[in-house]
């Protein structure tokens, strides 16, 4: 059975992180305050030039992982323009179907809800004289 691409997500990153964590390790020599240094260096605009040797490199073979980790799961990885060309047909194509929506199905003009006419004979009030017309 296929996993949901959810949890393989969720196992490829975790291994990725798991596995960074072990490079920064390796990076630091066993030294802690060199450890210290190398996280407090990780921030939101670090480069991958700016990351340890170590760091990069477990990185690089993360994504390979990935990449083959997805795959053997079944599902495609590709450019956006040729995974839309080569995609399989795993369901009946759409057709063309024809406009049934008719006339509008609410309340005719003119009538209420219950389908009697208004009180006054449909002239637009209470009034005899058609009372809706505007004030001026």
């Amino acid at each position: 059975m296929q996993k949901a691409a959810n949890d393989v997500m969720q196992s490829i990153l975790f291994s990725a992180i798991i596995d960074a964590v072990a490079a920064l390790k390796r990076a630091s020599g066993g030294l802690p305050n060199q450890l210290l240094r190398d996280v407090q260096a990780l921030h939101p605009n670090v480069t991958f030039a700016d990351l340890p040797k170590e760091l990069q490199d477990q990185i690089a073979a993360s994504t390979r992982s990935a990449f083959s980790q997805l795959l053997k799961e079944g599902y495609a990885v590709g450019p956006r323009q040729q995974m839309q060309q080569s995609r399989p047909m795993d369901r009946v194509p759409e057709r063309q179907r024809p406009d049934r929506r008719g006339p509008p199905r609410g309340p005719s003009q003119g009538h209420r809800r219950g389908g009697r006419p208004p009180k006054g004979g449909g002239n637009g009030g209470d009034k005899p004289g058609g009372g809706g017309s505007p004030r001026g």
